[in-house]
Formats: C-alpha cells, sequence, structure tokens
C-alpha cells in the first residue's frame, strides 16, 4: 500500500496529522475511521450535487450546502488547551519570578474576585475580572521589575516590556477562550482569538523562554536554544489544526480532504511561521555575535547549522502538511523533500563535523589529515543518507536494497578505520553494518542478532584500546569499572530492538533487559552527576555531566517505555518499574545526595502502584482488595521511613539550614497521607471512613511540621547524616544564641485540634453518644484551657486554673448547642452565665495577681525604679489584651454558633411547611403520590434533628438573647482592643461593626429586630462611633487641662469648636435619612437625599478634623445610590 502522500485523491484518507492525539481532536477522530466511504461525494463542487434528481441526492445538496453556509459549532469547547499550555505557562511562571511580589499579589487578589464572580454565576464579571486583573497584574510588572536596569539599555527593556505584555495578553486571550458564553454570543470573535493565539504564540513564547535559558545558562548557546523552542513551538501550532468552534460534519466530502477554511491558520500566518523557523534564529546569532561571526571555521558552521537545520526540521513537518499553502500536489512536494533535503543534508553533516567532530573528538580520530577529512565524511554522509532513505521508504526493491546494504557496509568498514581498528580486524564491523542492512532488508532476526555480536565486539575493542589502560579514578572508582558498566549498557541497548520481534511467551525477556538497562542507566548516571571529582595521577578537577542529559534520557526511557506498552510489547508491571526508575533519575537534579536516585524510586515504586497497577478490574466492584490497601499504606509508610535522608535534604535544600525533628517528622507524615490519597482516591472513594483518617494523617502532619512541637530524639530517629548535618561549627557565629522557648504547650494545641477535628469527620462519634460528648466537650476545654495559661500566662496558677475553666464552659456550650441532648436547653444558659461572670472576675484578678506577685518579690512603694514600673505596666497591658483577645474570639465563636443553628432551625421549618402545603394540595391524589416523593418526606422528617421549632419555643428562647449578649460583647471588647492597639482607628470601625450581623430577633432585646433590618445596627454604629469620635477629637483639642481665654467667646479654641460642631452638625440629616432607608427600605419623600448632598460639601472643604470629613465623604457617596434606591422602590 502507498504512503498517504503518494495515493491519488479520491483513494486518499482524510488528512490527520499524527501528533494531534485524541484528546487535541475529539471530534476529528470520531468522524474519521481512515478510509474513503463511498457515501461521501468524492467532487469538491457542491454544484454538481444538485444534478442529480432523486429526493436522497437533493437531501444531501440540502445539508452540505447548510453545513458550508454555517460551519460554526457552539458546542464546541477549546479543545487545544495542552497546547497552548506548554507554551504559556513557563512564560507566565517567568513573569512572575520577575515580577515579584506585588504582582503575584495583584493577581491573585483579582483571580479570586474573578473566581468569586463566577461562583455567583455573574460570567460577565468573571470574565472582564480576568481581564482587569492581568491588566493590573501588567501595570504591577512594569512598577516592580527591573528591566530597564538589569538590560542597561533603554531600548532592550522597552522591548522586553512589549514581550512581556504581549505574552500577557496571549494569555488574556487564552483565557477568554475557555468562557462558553463568550463561544455562543460571540462565534466571529471566538474564531478570531482561536487564529490569533495561533499566530502570535510560537513568536512571543520562543523569545521569552529564549530569554529564560539565556538567563540561566548563559549567552554562547543562546540561539542554539531558540532554534530548538522554534521547532518546538513550530510542530504545535503551525502543523495543520482544525479549528476547535467549527463543524466537522463538512470533512467527509471533498475527498476526504479538509477544505483550508477548516484550519485555524491560513496561508500568511503559516509563511510567517515559515520564516521565524528559517531566519530568526540565524539573524538573532549575527546580532548577538557579530564581532566573531566569520572568525573561525567553526563559526562560519554556526551560521550554516542555524540556516539548515531548522530547514530540514522544516522539510521533515512538510510530511505533515506543513507546507500545504506552498503547493497541493503531492508530487511536487515530495521533490521538493528529496532535492532539498538532500543538499540540506550535506552541510549539515559537514557543518557537523567541523563543529562536532574535528572539534571534540579529534582525539580519537587515528587517520592522517587529508584522509581523515574524507573517511569522515564518506561516514558520516552516507550513513545520514543511508538511514534517510529507509526512514522515506525509499528501500523498496532489489536493486535499492543491494546499495543499502553496500552502503552500510562501506559506511561500517571507513569508520572502523577512522577510530583505528586494525586491517586484521575490520572485516567485525564491516560484517555488523552488513548484517545490519540485511536485517532490515530482508527482515531477518538472526542477522540482527549477528550485528548485535560483531557491533558489541567492536565497541568492546574501540573502549579497551582507548580507555582501559588509563589510570584514572571517577567518582571513587575506577575508569575500568565504568567500562564495564557502559559496555553492558551499550550490548543491552542494541539487543532490546531484536527482542522486540519476540513471541509473546518471551516478554519476560524484553521486560529483564529494559529494567537492567535502567538500573545501569540510573547508576551511571548517578555517578557521573553525583561525584563530581576526576583524579588522575595525583591531579584532581571537576567533571560536569550536564542536566540537560538527565532530563533527555529521562524523556526517551519514558517514551520508548509507553511506545513499547502501546504495541503490546511489555506487560503494566514492567512499564510501572520503569516508569519508577527513569523519573527517579529527575531527582539528582535538585537533591545532591549520592543515594537519592534509588531512595526516590523507592518512594515511587511504593506511592505509584495504585495509579499504574489494577487497571483490569471490574468498575463496579473496588480495584483492590482491603488487605491490599492496608499493604500498600503499610510500604508506603516503610519506604518514606528509608527515605528520611533524602526528605531531610530537600528540606535543607528548601529552608537553607538543617530542618527540626518535628518538621522533619510531619513533613515524612504528610508524603505518608500524599502517598497513600491514589489508594483511597481511585480504588476505596466509596468508603468513608477511609477518607476520614486520610484527613486525619495529612492534618497531623501539617501540624507538625508548622507548629514544630519538641518530639523525643527515639521519634526521629537520626542517622549519621543527620547528625552530621546538624553539628556546624558556623552556626553560632552565623545564627548567635537562641533563646529556648518552652514548646511542650504545642502538643496540647495540636491534640485540641486533633480531637477537634475527628470530632467534625465523626472519627470519635459524639454525635450519637451524649456520655462521650461530653467527654469530648470537657477534653477538648482543658487542653485548650492548658494552652493558654502555658503559653501566656504562667505566672498564677489561680488565673490559670479560671481560664481552664473559662474554656472547659466554652467548649461545652459551642458542642452542645451544635449537638443537643435532651437536657442541654436547660443547662447551656447557665453555662453561658458562668463564662460572662468568668470575664470580668478573670480580667481584674490578672492585674491583682500579677501586681501581687511583683510585690512580693520585694519590689514595692518607693524601692520601685522608673524602669522595672514602666515594664510591670507593659507587661500588665500585654496581659490584659492578651485576655481582652481571648474572650473576644469565645463570644465571636458562640455568636456565630448561635447564627447558625437559628438558620439551619428556620430553613427546616421552611422545609416542613413546604412538604405540609405539598401534602394538603394531593390530598385528593394520594393513590398517585410519587414513592420517590414520600420517601424523602420520610426521610427528612426521620433525620429532623430534636432541637426543632418547637423545642425552641419551649425551652431554647434564650438562643437569640444569648447570641446578642455575645455579640454585643464581641462587639465592646474589640472596640476597647481598638483603642488599645491602635489608639481608635477610623478605618477599624468599618472591620468591627459588620459584627453586629450576627444579631438576632429576640422577644427580650430586639424585639422588633427581624431579617429585613440586619444591616440597620451596622450604619448606624458606624454613624454613632465616627460622631462620638469627632466630638472627642474636638474636645482634645480645645480643652488643654486649663484653657484660659481660648475658649471663651471669640477665643481661637472656641472658634475651632464652633466651626468644627457645626459641620458635623450638617452631616447629620444624610445620616438620618440613609439609617431611616436601611430600616424599612422604604421610598423616601421627594429628593430629600439628594437635597442633603450639598450640606456634607462644606464638611469634606472646611474642617479640621479628619472624623467629620469622614462623615461628609460617607454622606457624599451613600446619598446618591439613596436616592436612586428610593426611587425604583414602588
Amino acid at each position: 500500500m502507498l504512503p498517504p502522500e503518494l495515493q491519488p485523491r479520491v483513494y486518499r484518507p482524510p488528512y490527520v496529522s499524527s501528533s494531534s492525539s485524541a484528546t487535541d481532536n475529539p471530534t476529528l477522530s470520531s468522524s474519521f475511521n481512515g478510509v474513503y466511504s463511498p457515501d461521501r461525494n468524492p467532487n469538491p463542487n457542491p454544484t454538481s450535487l444538485t444534478l442529480n434528481s432523486s429526493p436522497d441526492s437533493s437531501f444531501t445538496s440540502r445539508s452540505s450546502r447548510s453545513l458550508k453556509d454555517s460551519r460554526y459549532s457552539p458546542s464546541s469547547s477549546f479543545i487545544y488547551n495542552g497546547r497552548v499550555a506548554v507554551a504559556l505557562v513557563p512564560c507566565a511562571a517567568f513573569m512572575l519570578d520577575l515580577g515579584g511580589t506585588p504582582v503575584v499579589a495583584t493577581l491573585t487578589l483579582g483571580l479570586m474576585c474573578s473566581y468569586i464572580l463566577d461562583s455567583l454565576d455573574f460570567k460577565p464579571g468573571a470574565f472582564f475580572g480576568v481581564w482587569f486583573s492581568l491588566i493590573a497584574a501588567q501595570i504591577a510588572f512594569f512598577f516592580s521589575s527591573e528591566l530597564f536596569t538589569a538590560f542597561n539599555s533603554v531600548l532592550l527593556g522597552l522591548l522586553a516590556a512589549f514581550l512581556c505584555a504581549e505574552v500577557n495578553f496571549l494569555i488574556g486571550v487564552w483565557s477568554s477562550l475557555q468562557f462558553r458564553w463568550v463561544q455562543i454570543e460571540n462565534p466571529s470573535i471566538v474564531l478570531a482569538l482561536e487564529r490569533l493565539l495561533f499566530a502570535c504564540v510560537p513568536l512571543a513564547a520562543s523569545s521569552l523562554l529564549a530569554w529564560l535559558a539565556v538567563s540561566a545558562v548563559g549567552m554562547a548557546n543562546a540561539s542554539y536554544y531558540l532554534m530548538i523552542l522554534n521547532c518546538v513551538f513550530y510542530w504545535l501550532y503551525s502543523i495543520p489544526r482544525l479549528s476547535s468552534f467549527k463543524s466537522r460534519q463538512d470533512s467527509g466530502y471533498h475527498g476526504g480532504e479538509m477544505p483550508d477554511d477548516m484550519f485555524i491558520l491560513g496561508p500568511l500566518e503559516s509563511c510567517l511561521h515559515t520564516l521565524n523557523l528559517l531566519f530568526f534564529p540565524l539573524v538573532f546569532h549575527i546580532v548577538s555575535h557579530y564581532p566573531i561571526v566569520f572568525s573561525s571555521a567553526a563559526a562560519i558552521s554556526d551560521l550554516f547549522l542555524l540556516f539548515f537545520l531548522p530547514f530540514l526540521f522544516q522539510l521533515y513537518a512538510s510530511t505533515r502538511n506543513a507546507l500545504w499553502w506552498v503547493s497541493k500536489d503531492q508530487g511536487q512536494l515530495r521533490s521538493i523533500q528529496i532535492m532539498n533535503g538532500a543538499i540540506a543534508l550535506v552541510v549539515v553533516v559537514i557543518c557537523l563535523e567541523v563543529r562536532v567532530v574535528f572539534h571534540s573528538f579529534g582525539r580519537y580520530i587515528q587517520v592522517p589529515s587529508p584522509f581523515s577529512y574524507f573517511l569522515v565524511t564518506m561516514t558520516m554522509l552516507g550513513g545520514t543518507a543511508a538511514a534517510c532513505a529507509y526512514a522515506l521508504d525509499m528501500v523498496a526493491d532489489a536493486s535499492s536494497s543491494l546499495l543499502f546494504t553496500a552502503i552500510a557496509f562501506i559506511v561500517s568498514a571507513a569508520g572502523a578505520v577512522v577510530v583505528g581498528f586494525p586491517v586484521w580486524l575490520l572485516p567485525v564491523p564491516a560484517a555488523a553494518g552488513f548484517n545490519l542492512a540485511r536485517s532490515f532488508t530482508k527482515k531477518s532476526l538472526p542477522s540482527y542478532f549477528v550485528f548485535v555480536v560483531l557491533g558489541s565486539m567492536s565497541f568492546m575493542w574501540f573502549v579497551r584500546h582507548n580507555f582501559w589502560d588509563l589510570n584514572i579514578w571517577l567518582a571513587g572508582m575506577s575508569l575500568k569499572s565504568f567500562c564495564k558498566f557502559i559496555v553492558a549498557s551499550v550490548v543491552l541497548t542494541l539487543s532490546i530492538p531484536g527482542m522486540t520481534t519476540f513471541p509473546p511467551k518471551f516478554k519476560f525477556l524484553i521486560e529483564a533487559s529494559l529494567i537492567s538497562h535502567a538500573v545501569l542507566l540510573c547508576h551511571i548516571e548517578n555517578k557521573f552527576f553525583n561525584y563530581s571529582s576526576i583524579f588522575y595521577y595525583g591531579l584532581e578537577d571537576d567533571v560536569m555531566y550536564p542536566s540537560y542529559m538527565v532530563i533527555m534520557t529521562t524523556l526517551v526511557g519514558l517514551t520508548v517505555t509507553k511506545k513499547l506498552l502501546a504495541d503490546g510489547r511489555i506487560r503494566p508491571k514492567a512499564v510501572w518499574i520503569l516508569a519508577c526508575l527513569y523519573s527517579a533519575k529527575l531527582a539528582m537534579l535538585f537533591i545532591t545526595s549520592k543515594s537519592v536516585v534509588w531512595l526516590s524510586a523507592l518512594l515511587l515504586l511504593a506511592v505509584s502502584p495504585p495509579l499504574l497497577l489494577y487497571k483490569d478490574k471490574s468498575k463496579t466492584t473496588p480495584k483492590m482488595k482491603p488487605w491490599q490497601g492496608y499493604a500498600h499504606g503499610v510500604v508506603v509508610a516503610i519506604s518514606v521511613w528509608f527515605c528520611r535522608e533524602t526528605i531531610f535534604e530537600a528540606l535543607q535544600w528548601l529552608a537553607g539550614r538543617p530542618p527540626s525533628d518535628s518538621l522533619l517528622v510531619g513533613s515524612c507524615v504528610v508524603l505518608i497521607g500524599v502517598a497513600c490519597i491514589p489508594i483511597v482516591a481511585f480504588h476505596f472513594s466509596h468508603v468513608m471512613v477511609a477518607k476520614r483518617w486520610l484527613l486525619l494523617v495529612l492534618v497531623l502532619g501539617l501540624l507538625l511540621a508548622f507548629m514544630q512541637p519538641p518530639i523525643p530524639l527515639s521519634w526521629a530517629y537520626r542517622s549519621d547524616f543527620i547528625k552530621t548535618a546538624r553539628i556546624t561549627g558556623d552556626d553560632i557565629s552565623i545564627y548567635g544564641f537562641v533563646a529556648v522557648k518552652p514548646t511542650w504547650p504545642s502538643w496540647i494545641l495540636l491534640s485540641a485540634i486533633m480531637l477537634t477535628l475527628a470530632g467534625v469527620t465523626s472519627v470519635i462519634p459524639v454525635k450519637y453518644i451524649v456520655e462521650l460528648r461530653t467527654l469530648y466537650a470537657i477534653a477538648i476545654g482543658v487542653a485548650l484551657g492548658v494552652y493558654v495559661s502555658a503559653e501566656y500566662f504562667l505566672q498564677t496558677v489561680v488565673l490559670q486554673a479560671l481560664i481552664i475553666v473559662t474554656m472547659i464552659c466554652s467548649s461545652v456550650f459551642i458542642i452542645f448547642t451544635h449537638f443537643p441532648s435532651a437536657s442541654s436547653t436547660k443547662l447551656l444558659p447557665w453555662v453561658f452565665a458562668l463564662l460572662v461572670a468568668l470575664f470580668p472576675v478573670t480580667y481584674l484578678m490578672e492585674g491583682q495577681l500579677r501586681v501581687k506577685n511583683i510585690m512580693d518579690n520585694g519590689v514595692a512603694g518607693d524601692a520601685v525604679e522608673e524602669d522595672t514600673k514602666l515594664t510591670t505596666i507593659l507587661t500588665l497591658e500585654g496581659a490584659r489584651t492578651s485576655l481582652l483577645g481571648l474572650y473576644a474570639a469565645i463570644f465571636m465563636l458562640i455568636a456565630l454558633e448561635i447564627k447558625f443553628e437559628l438558620a439551619s432551625i428556620m430553613r427546616e421549618k421552611a422545609v416542613e411547611r413546604g412538604v405540609v402545603r405539598l401534602n394538603q394540595s394531593r390530598q385528593s391524589s394520594t393513590a398517585t403520590f410519587l414513592p420517590k416523593l414520600r420517601f424523602m418526606q420520610q426521610r427528612r422528617a426521620s433525620a429532623v434533628p430534636a432541637f426543632t421549632i418547637k423545642r425552641i419555643a419551649a425551652e431554647g428562647a434564650w438562643m437569640p438573647s444569648v447570641g446578642n449578649v455575645a455579640t454585643v460583647l464581641c462587639f465592646a471588647i474589640c472596640l476597647i482592643l481598638n483603642n488599645n492597639l491602635t489608639g481608635g482607628s477610623n478605618r477599624a470601625i468599618f472591620l468591627l461593626a459588620p459584627i453586629l450581623l450576627l444579631l438576632n430577633q429576640d422577644s427580650e432585646f430586639i424585639a422588633g429586630f427581624s431579617d429585613k433590618q440586619r444591616y440597620f445596627p451596622v450604619t448606624v454604629v458606624i454613624s454613632v462611633y465616627l460622631i462620638l469620635m469627632a466630638l472627642y477629637s474636638i474636645w482634645e483639642e480645645v480643652w488643654h487641662g486649663n484653657p484660659g481665654w481660648g475658649l471663651e467667646i471669640g477665643g481661637a479654641d472656641w472658634f475651632f469648636a464652633v466651626k468644627n460642631v457645626a459641620l458635623l452638625i450638617l452631616t447629620f440629616p444624610s445620616h438620618i435619612l440613609f439609617n431611616q432607608f436601611v430600616w424599612g427600605y422604604t421610598k423616601q419623600k421627594g429628593y430629600a437625599p439628594l437635597l442633603t448632598l450639598p450640606l456634607n460639601l462644606p464638611s469634606i472643604i472646611i474642617t479640621d478634623i479628619i472624623k467629620v470629613k469622614i462623615l461628609g465623604l460617607l454622606d457624599a457617596a451613600r446619598s446618591p445610590g439613596t436616592g436612586t434606591a428610593s426611587f425604583f422602590i414602588s
């Protein structure tokens, strides 16, 4: 069968790029089967369909015209997110690093607002929120980044800023394509945005990522980095892709060939991408290296390579229809590929000889100068030509096979002569080349293994002749040992391709060879990368194994493994082991431990089975049995324990100093929890107990890592490596002496948090057992009380007892309010009364006991020095502030709990009323009552807790009053704290006033207060607070103890006071009208809110008191809103 490029148009399968996966083109892959359908008319001219007079053909004609007229598919979504993310996500990360904290903070805040708007189903707001976030982040980037300083050039700085702005704009375009409402309402804009994205991303992303590469590794090879990036993005974006938003039904016509307007890019964009691919790296190299462009043969070779390597890549991409805009004639394109490819191949091979072979490997060429150039050229050019001919299926008949075999024979012999093979040994490499060519042309497996044997013998001779006798030690190992490993790796590499043709029963040989090769590769790279010393005759030097080699071998290994699995050559268990081994090598790039590869492999082998294995089980039953889940969890824990040194090094690398024992243990626990997530998520997602225990493990690890309680030495067993890392003589000189603070109370807080979480997740069944609930509440109260006492009030035992009792009362009240019992509704008001009574007692007791302790220490009366008095006052004020903060938090939590419970009760009451009303409306049709609805009603009735509306009316009427008392006390304490900590900040009232939203309607204090007036206390308190603070500020300004004549009529202070009080009074009408409107939301008479607006202007302009100015600004801002809202109220 001919390849698709040479088939006739009528019988050629519809073009689908091999690089476009089913994920990228799901509709396309489902629409075509790769064969020509006789139902599709191969004639590309739709008018010819109307010549058929049959009804079927008429219908086909009409449907074809309608599809051609409207190809937009609003039901589609953007399917190229993966390709765009490959380019824009690294660019975004680099720009965030350049912008720093201001850009990150601005973008985070903006995207949070957009997320909130999207969650509220306000899609246009979320759309514009994303764009405003990106614009604000770009503005912050301009001011926070140091582009002009870094480049030391205004022009380069402007170009860099423009590039970053362009990438930011493309990120916004990509975000816009994710909104479905934009796709539905603006189809033409969506198509234009998709085209703009594919046209601009390759140009902008390659430049920005080349900038990143230059920043990381230097400018020497920057042109080659840019060339590689251009090739990658050309393959991702310039190969013809079908639009995500156009209907695929038309693709069945035109002989299976896609119309040009179905592609995202047009001829102009494709031409620009080709020009960028061919010329931009070359021009960039000339501009950046113009002093040395023609200084040597190697420099001139760089110029040719930077043009002809992308040119070869372009010709290869043309086999995927990349040059569709040049010609549709496949024969013409074939001739272009062959002729231009041959010329480019010759130039590239010659330049590689100059730039690489003779420059870096000249010492291994054993042939004198005139002949070495000829033989090396013959070897490289002949081998490359033969490989390309076979890849292009040009070796198809007997004559081409004979020529291919002859070239392989000659190339092998010439290569052997170049590296110095003796004449009597030349038949070995020549025979190896002959058998390799014969295995390809004749499909002979014995010939291939003959090539493996002869090729291995040739490589062994080369290694022994050049390296065996050198007295060099690499990484604590002689060079001979390394040679043995490398030879074994090469033998396995040559053998594995032949093993892939074995019958299925010999799969174990392929798997064993692949795993052995992966282990050898890990060992060799670990030695070369982590052991950086070389010893040769007493001289030491550094050996650099480049990081990109580790990445490249990892990617190649994973790609080959995936390909072999897809072809059915290996089984999933072998893929599991190989993936873990290849991925473990990447840990070397971050951690310099000599055993990091093997420990990482062990950890990956323990973590990955739930992801890579158990894939053949039924979906209706658990894929993993319970005992297997427990076994995997134990294996994960043991593996993490063995990897503690690697975790220690990772934490040390992140923090810059050795981590503490608790941080190490907490990180290990977190890693165990994270490693067990796949077990629970993929195999036991229906088991709630497993999810709850997994959450407890994760939270425990995080608490250990962040709180860092003291851990006994036996808990965090330190190996010799960890002990050595902690013994550093420079710690004291660098960090100085650090005062040791008792950290054991953190264990108490950790226990309280874990108990709370266990109760919330029902691991401890406090919801169903009253006695257990009581013990649970007391335990949490004691734990929190002991922690607060030991952490902040260590001096007095009586005060500690009072704090513990306070915390016990708070815990009991909150827990039994959330999970009430039969008698809790009668006892909880007394518990709250005791809590309120303890507040002033504890506050006054704290000061008295602290002063008494100071006097008992012998420092009293006149003997007290001034500094001791000051210290005592500051300590007393700090302790009392801590107590106020503690009680404010307690009352806030009680108010929140009561508000939540009341809202839940009212919601249940509304549901009950709805069910009763539904039953009354359907009494006449009970026979047809839906069983599902009846079941829901019974379930809801059984699920209503004991604390219902009737119970609250009879026994729980105290809840709204208690909630109001707690809210008022919390607000009052917060006002005191504001005065103590900030001196009475004006802005604090806007943050503290919303506390009053927790007020409830009760029958004692706020009888007429309903949900409609819930915002009235907030606005009234803000107004009253600012008015009182304004009057107090005026009093402070004019009253100085003995003001004298200043307060007399006509004095300066008198004039100041009268002016500002009058300006303050001018703000009253607007405040009164606004608060009246907030109370009832009724229509205001006339235009009163707007008429009072001018009264606030003098208060804003003339006043000397900032509080009065704030009041005027508030009124000026609220009056138009009040008037507008009142106008629309009927």
